[in-house]
């Protein structure tokens, strides 16, 4: 499979060359070029930029005094091919900043995340290390940081450092005696030292992830709904206005703090008009320094500041 996929995509050989060139058939060779993307040994990246994207990215970064904005193409209605548009513009922007020499990039959890983990390609840089900026699930999932970063430090040659600890304690008591454990302390002391953080925004409704995996419970849930919460992240929840919603579970997440997002260059990914309240929340709370997003959501946000 290797060998016909390094002739085929890299030797820029046809299907029948590669057929001749390996004394098989056609038919096996499209067989084992299909398997080859269908495990990941194959990864397309599409390097595309349009007029329109490219305004709504200006406006974006001057209504929100961001550094740089980030604007894929409606990739239509499937919510799925909107985070994985997201995350090949995320890719993107990782190999440009990942060849930079010695680098600590600190990686948050979700689809969005994981789908930039995805996507990367034709980095290698053995100086990076990717941590983990909070705890994570109980069993392993694509989308929690322990894995993004496992994946991401797997293709780039670099170091992971995940903190070991759950995504939320159960008392805030039990959260202080998480984060005062030596392997804990020092996986914190190395997020706090990222450069580069990467999130993404969650929602305070009964679809959001937090939910639907089991973290938080029911009556969390309702709770937080409640008390005006409408957006986490890296274990934090925010209320509209940007500020921290008055909620205990703000104080069971043995994660970074909010102040060490204003001390790093922070880049939020998100995806779907859905999210739009949300990540105005986030982005009221004054820490990110980035944005990628996909076009319904840069307009659903556009359209709410114009309402």
């Amino acid at each position: 499979m290797v060998q016909a996929t390094w002739l085929y995509h890299i030797g820029q050989m046809s299907q029948e060359e590669v057929s001749r060139r390996m004394g098989l058939s056609r038919f096996k060779v499209l067989r084992l070029l299909q398997d080859a993307r269908d495990l990941g040994l194959v990864r397309i990246s599409i390097e595309h930029c349009t007029t329109g994207t490219l305004a709504l990215a200006d406006r974006l970064t001057e209504r929100f005094g961001l550094t740089e904005a980030m604007v894929a193409p409606d990739a239509g209605e499937d919510p799925a091919a909107g985070r994985r548009a997201v995350g090949q513009l995320a890719a993107g922007w990782l190999a440009r900043i990942g060849r930079e020499g010695r680098l600590t990039i600190g990686m948050g959890w979700g689809r969005t995340v994981a789908a930039m983990a995805d996507a990367l390609t034709g980095l290698r840089n053995p100086d990076l290390c990717f941590v983990s900026l909070m705890g994570s699930m109980t069993h392993t999932s694509a989308t929690s940081p322990f894995d993004v970063c496992v994946r991401l430090a797997a293709l780039t040659g670099a170091r992971a450092v995940f903190l070991p600890a759950p995504f939320l304690a159960d008392t805030p008591a039990d959260a202080a005696l998480i984060r005062g454990q030596r392997l804990v302390r020092e996986a914190l002391e190395a997020a706090r030292a990222a450069e580069h953080m990467v999130i993404s925004v969650g929602e305070c409704n009964p679809e959001a992830l937090l939910q639907s995996s089991g973290i938080l419970t029911p009556d969390e849930a309702a709770g937080l709904i409640a008390v005006g919460a409408v957006a986490d992240t890296t274990g934090k929840f925010f209320a509209a206005d940007g500020s921290l919603a008055p909620t205990e579970l703000n104080l069971r997440a043995p994660s970074i703090d909010l102040d060490d997002l204003y001390r790093s260059d922070v880049v939020v990914l998100s995806s779907g008009a859905g999210k739009a309240a949300a990540l105005r929340a986030v982005l009221a709370a004054g820490f990110v320094n980035r944005l990628i997003v996909d076009e319904p959501l840069a307009r659903a946000l556009l359209q709410e500041e114009a309402a």
